[in-house]
């Protein structure tokens, strides 16, 4: 289990972190969404045990994370901009974290050469950016660490290889109940993967949720009713948004669908539509009703 207690972390004239608790369970996918400046790669790097909080405590199974070789060693920080010793290869950066890792596995990442297209010997200095990810996931899962700590995981990958380390990722948490974040902007990258997925902003988490609650939580409803000339009373149902096109309402509602359903069909509308939202959808109505201007949050 992951904890943040009470973490703040300045840099110079810069707060990235105030006063911030979170906590993660073990065997958890966790989608870590905000802006660029939001806290994301801090918050990574400070898991990771690569920063120490300026106050507060973070700890994972219950032990602190700085200067903790033990704890380190079940853990994978793969950056947003990967790390690699000058001019040396796959096979060679393989050698260097299997010092360190004594979970790596060399059969692993010979089977991983076989789905990525880059070879055991090719130079990180040769490869594209996108090539220099696949590369860092291969060795990543080929550590085999308890938690993989991901951030910006499928910038500049194709379709394709987006498909593939998605599959790879369910594996590995199947097979050893893996505890994975995945730091992004994009909330239709995570909507198919994680479990849970909490916003960060201005230092702190906003939003954290279980995803499966989150979404069956709230409902977007099409209606529109026989005599157009009434004006219709949604009394009853927690609208978080109502608008109207023509003669069709569409609402948001927040609450049991099946129970909103059914409510609404009590009105004996001329037509009726439930819609599951996507991810982004309900982050997007979440913050609305807390005031928040979403278009400064999200991309």
């Amino acid at each position: 289990m992951i904890e943040v207690k009470s973490v703040t972390k300045t840099f110079a004239d810069v707060t990235a972190l105030t006063e911030m608790s979170w906590s993660i369970k073990k065997g958890s996918v966790y989608g870590l969404v905000g802006t660029n400046g939001a806290g994301k790669s801090t918050l990574l790097r400070l898991l990771s045990g690569v920063y120490t909080p300026d106050r507060g405590e973070i700890t994972i199974d219950g032990e602190e994370v700085f200067e903790n070789p033990s704890v380190k060693s079940r853990l994978f920080f793969l950056a947003d901009v990967p790390y690699y010793i000058h001019q040396s290869t796959v096979m060679e950066m393989a050698k260097f974290y299997a010092r360190f890792y004594e979970s790596f596995r060399f059969e692993r990442l010979q089977y991983l050469s076989t789905v990525f297209p880059i070879g055991l010997n090719a130079k990180f200095s040769s490869m594209s950016k996108g090539m220099q990810r696949q590369a860092m996931l291969m060795l990543a899962l080929s550590c085999d660490p308890d938690y993989l700590l991901l951030d910006e995981a499928f910038d500049g990958l194709d379709p394709v290889i987006r498909t593939v380390v998605k599959k790879l990722l369910a594996e590995s948490i199947s097979e050893k109940n893996m505890t994975v974040i995945i730091a992004s902007h994009n909330l239709r990258e995570l909507e198919d993967l994680c479990d849970s997925v909490g916003l960060l902003h201005k230092g702190g988490i906003l939003f954290d949720s279980d995803l499966d609650t989150l979404k069956s939580s709230i409902v977007k409803v099409q209606i529109a009713f026989a005599d157009q000339s009434e004006t219709v009373d949604f009394g009853g149902i927690e609208l978080l948004k109502l608008t109207k096109q023509g003669s069709l309402y569409h609402l948001v509602v927040r609450g049991n669908r099946d129970e909103i359903i059914a409510g609404l069909q009590a009105m004996k509308p001329l037509f009726l539509e439930a819609i599951s939202p996507t991810l982004e959808e309900v982050f997007i109505y979440e913050l609305e009703v807390t005031g928040y201007d979403v278009e400064k949050i999200l991309c």
